[in-house]
């Protein structure tokens, strides 16, 4: 279907502008190169360029504006996004929600709120379109350039070829005026699910491949439904398998139906087909106006490492999983944050280059989390064996009425930041009656503090948090400052960090995940958990 204007708002961002390095001698080599223009490639190079790292990012288009794709952008993210300046517009401009409905035919099974308790900036999700997203990361892009970070957009510089070597990477690249070649020290691949950088180093994924087509149709209506996330089994309308329900900004209505493997997706696309499953659903006296429409089929499967030399990948490029749950671009984003402190710590020499094996290992850590979840949601949602099917139909009939079925109930596990448990920048919890949530290589919750919130003082930076106890006023370990603080053991800031403990000394890492956490401060102790966290022990 044709693109409504709306989707091509973004269209241009970076348009393409001749660089000085076409007209060097030889190839000019670059700190940091970033492969792909989309959400995860700008928040990359934003991460960086926030860092004084000079990064230059490569996309052979100029921007966005191909439907709305992503649309669910989770609390994470939001925080993530915060840090780097830019979440506020997204939260202006989204739709936010916290609750969500499940329903089995025509019955109303149960409804969930993700976010129950108070005490934080944002919202378990908001709905926003992808190119706004993106527009909003460029923007800030453009703002952060104007301030004097060394970040590079160059559009229509499409990568033809790449050559690895031991201590850089060599790039071909192709633009309206003709091709040239610069170095890197290292290669960021955020260049999609179909990634040219995996195929052209022969690299490919691992994992399952879903037989099942999805229909999307972004629609205008005008139509009193709630903001909430509304998901049908085998809905009475029978337009589909399985339909989902959600509200964008501008007016616009997400609507998914479930069509089976064996379709034809011509015939699928036809207007009056779509129609007719949208008039089923949404009923005769409904006004609507289609805005964007396609077939998509899915898979949960990633590459066996994301870090390869001085080639690194992130987001889709590095792991796929099903749309259940919002998990994709989220993860994404998750992986920018994982890796962007790293990568700056070993160029700026304060970490070995073995540190960013911990950024392959914890996200991949964190894509199998993805992956088993979204291949749960698609296993439940879309059996494919009658004694599956009863099963599943069987917790639907008991969940409406007894809550201890409802978690078994499967209708997308809505994203959540990965804890890295056990993991080797960790330092053993020594907080034995700390909350659980706050354990070692969990992320920090937000809580209210003074006159904002706790996640304002953490990130970018380590941080040693003292919890009704001291803490000094200044660290220096390993040639990092650490910054100090101290907050009072009180209101969710309590309940989160302490639970049944008296006080406590958190060492958080500049991503805001937990790296220890003690009863009390000791200079020594804190020393080794920080040479552990930045790979030198």
């Amino acid at each position: 279907m044709p693109l409504d204007d709306r989707y091509q708002l973004a269209f241009k961002l970076y348009p393409y502008a001749r660089s000085t390095d076409q007209d060097a001698a030889a190839p000019v080599r670059h700190p940091v190169v970033v492969l792909g223009g989309g959400p995860i490639g700008v928040a990359t190079a934003l991460d960086l360029g926030l860092q004084g790292i000079p990064v230059v990012l490569l996309d052979d288009h100029e921007g966005v504006g191909q439907g709305s794709r992503a649309i669910c952008f989770a609390k994470r993210t939001l925080e993530i996004a915060h840090r780097y300046g830019c979440a506020q517009p997204m939260l202006d401009k989204g739709v936010v929600w916290n609750l969500g409905k499940v329903f089995h035919d025509d019955r109303q099974v149960y409804e969930f709120n993700l976010l129950p308790e108070e005490g934080h900036r944002f919202p378990a999700f908001i709905n926003l379109q992808q190119p706004y997203f993106e527009r909003f990361l460029v923007e800030r892009v453009r703002e952060a350039q104007a301030a004097g970070a060394p970040i590079d957009l160059r559009g229509k510089n499409r990568v033809d070829a790449v050559e690895v070597q031991d201590d850089h990477v060599i790039l071909d690249i192709t633009t309206p005026d003709g091709p040239y070649r610069i170095e890197a020290d290292w290669l960021i691949g955020c260049d999609g699910a179909s990634s040219p950088l995996r195929k052209m180093m022969g690299l490919d994924f691992e994992g399952r491949v879903f037989e099942d087509n999805f229909l999307i149709a972004d629609i205008t209506m005008k139509a009193d439904f709630p903001t909430e996330r509304w998901f049908w089994f085998e809905p009475h309308f029978k337009s589909g398998d399985s339909a989902l329900l959600h509200k964008q900004p501008d007016g616009v209505w997400r609507i998914d139906f479930q069509l089976g493997w064996d379709i034809d997706r011509k015939e699928e696309l036809k207007e009056e087909n779509i129609r007719r499953r949208l008039d089923a659903m949404l009923g005769p006296d409904v006004e609507y106006e289609l805005v964007w429409t396609s077939i998509y089929t899915f898979q949960c499967r990633r590459m066996k490492k994301f870090r390869h030399g001085r080639v690194i990948f992130a987001g889709d490029a590095a792991h796929q999983v099903s749309p259940f749950g919002a998990r994709g671009a989220n993860s994404g984003i998750q992986d920018v944050d994982n890796l962007g402190w790293k990568l700056g710590l070993v160029l700026n020499e304060k970490a070995p280059e073995s540190l960013l094996d911990s950024y392959d290992l914890e996200r991949r850590y964190g894509a199998d989390e993805n992956i088993l979840n979204s291949s749960r949601s698609t296993d439940f949602i879309t059996p494919k064996s009658k004694i599956s099917h009863v099963f599943r139909n069987a917790v639907l009939d008991l969940a409406e009425h007894h809550a201890f079925a409802r978690p078994l109930v499967n209708s997308g596990r809505l994203s959540v930041p990965c804890v890295y448990d056990g993991l080797p920048l960790n330092t053993a919890d020594a907080l034995t009656d700390g909350p659980a949530r706050t354990r070692p290589g969990a992320p920090c919750p937000d809580a209210p503090l003074g006159q904002g919130f706790l996640l304002d003082h953490l990130g970018g930076h380590f941080v040693l948090l003292g919890i009704g106890g001291d803490v000094p006023d200044t660290l220096e370990v390993e040639g990092l400052t650490v910054r100090c603080l101290s907050v009072p053991a009180e209101g969710e800031i309590k309940d989160r960090y302490l639970g049944d403990a008296p006080a406590a000394v958190y060492l958080i890492r500049p991503d805001q995940h937990v790296a220890a956490r003690w009863p009390a401060y000791d200079e020594a102790i804190v020393r080794a958990a920080l040479r552990r966290a930045i790979g030198k022990d």
